[in-house]
């Protein structure tokens, strides 16, 4: 099921509206799509984006937006989060944002794959789904050590490495309650931490993929801006970031540009109920409006801007795209949750993703032992009071081993 339909419509307009001929590039349909077929044959040409249905060209990327709301939650837009998943295997998370991990989850991709997460800046509607992630994973079956890289704060206890390692201090019950019974090695987190003031700075080259940050202006010194570049390919993520001579400096070249774009003026006035005072400062000093957006990618030229951070409704995205208008006329996608681009060297397809909200858990990767002499259980105190049990788990334990072969046995006394 897909949340709503409203993400097309709206790339849709951009083009009708005039953005620019360019503003939905797409791969040509399969010539076979066209043709008669026998009904019990699959077609090609799939106008949506079905997870685990397409392979992944070598030289192709994916971007999936998991999260591109506001930073107040609804259940049709998460917060911040962009997957990119690359021909060589390769998969990234940018930002977690509040309510993310859930469309993370539709996507059913094995945990152990999702093991790196880049940081854009503190605020939780770009991390504060960071605990469902790492929680979620391990239960999942993650063996490898979640990664995360992030910039420091203008003080030490402002930074990426005292905020991660005070949130898993926080799930210390959670944590303990695992050990044990899930891979150690799941539960380890590696945390890099990088100077945020670093100019175009490689903070990560492995497998032939470069990550390079640079300040953004958000607030306060400490949020950053992203590049990906990988096989001729380059992905910029924004985060959050008052226009700036950074950007639009090291996000040239760029095949894929995100950059925040806030809800127009009048909508944080009259929607949000923002006293006027309050939404001019907001909607034009800590975050970007439309024009300033367009102003942004009309410097850059990238081959897809994408507009991001704001509630993609019907009377909306209109506002938005007529701001944008005013300074910018290339491509162009005004983001909704569950969009994915695939990108090669010839082409940007833009699609939604069709997913079931009724997922369970994804394939797991591997089997790892666990150590079961750490594990914790109930003191006597607590056990004294549970009911007599033991016929009935009994009988469960003999119809699992008969079922599945084994010879289990259950901890009660």
């Amino acid at each position: 099921m897909q949340k709503k339909t409203w993400a097309s419509i709206v790339t849709l307009f951009a083009v009708v509206a005039g953005i620019g001929a360019g503003a939905l590039q797409s791969k040509p349909s399969d010539a076979k799509s066209n043709a008669e077929v026998s009904p019990v044959k699959a077609r090609g040409g799939r106008g949506v984006y079905y997870p685990n249905t397409e392979d992944l060209g070598p030289n192709e990327m994916r971007i999936i937006s998991c999260g591109t709301g506001m930073p107040n939650q609804r259940p049709s837009q998460a917060a911040t989060c962009f997957l990119v998943e690359l021909g060589n295997g390769d998969k990234f998370i940018f930002d977690i944002g509040t309510g993310a991990a859930d469309n993370i989850a539709a996507l059913l991709i094995p945990a152990d794959y999702l093991n790196k997460v880049f940081i854009s800046h503190l605020h939780a509607d770009h991390f504060g789904d960071f605990d469902a992630l790492y929680v979620g994973g391990l239960i999942n079956g993650r063996t490898v050590p979640l990664r995360v890289w992030g910039p420091t704060g203008d003080k030490p206890e402002r930074g990426t490495k005292y905020a991660i390692e005070h949130l898993k201090k926080a799930l210390t019950w959670d944590v303990t309650t695992r050990a044990g019974r899930l891979p150690a090695s799941g539960q380890e987190l590696e945390i890099n931490e990088f100077d945020y003031r670093g100019e175009n700075q490689i903070v990560y080259q492995e497998n032939g993929v470069t990550i390079r940050s640079w300040p953004a202006i958000h607030i306060i010194d400490g949020p950053v801006s992203y590049s990906l570049e990988w096989n001729g390919l380059k992905f910029v993520f924004g985060g959050d970031t008052y226009p700036n001579t950074w950007f639009v400096k090291y996000a040239q070249n760029a095949d894929v540009a995100i950059h925040e774009c806030f809800i127009a003026l009048p909508d944080l006035v009259e929607r949000m109920n923002f006293p006027v005072a309050r939404a001019l400062n907001v909607g034009t000093q800590i975050h970007t409006p439309p024009p300033g957006f367009g102003k942004v990618m009309s410097l850059v030229k990238p081959r897809m801007a994408i507009a991001y951070h704001f509630f993609n409704d019907f009377d909306t995205s209109p506002k938005i795209l007529e701001g944008i208008k005013q300074t910018y006329k290339g491509p162009l996608s005004l983001a909704d949750d569950m969009m994915v681009w695939n990108v090669t060297k010839e082409n940007i397809t833009v699609r939604d993703v069709i997913f079931d909200e009724d997922v369970w858990s994804p394939p797991l990767l591997r089997k790892v032992a666990v150590d079961r002499s750490i594990m914790i259980t109930e003191s006597p105190w607590l056990k004294e009071h549970a009911l007599d049990m033991g016929d009935t788990i009994q009988s469960i334990y003999d119809r699992a081993n008969k079922l599945y072969g084994t010879n289990e046995k259950p901890d009660i006394e």
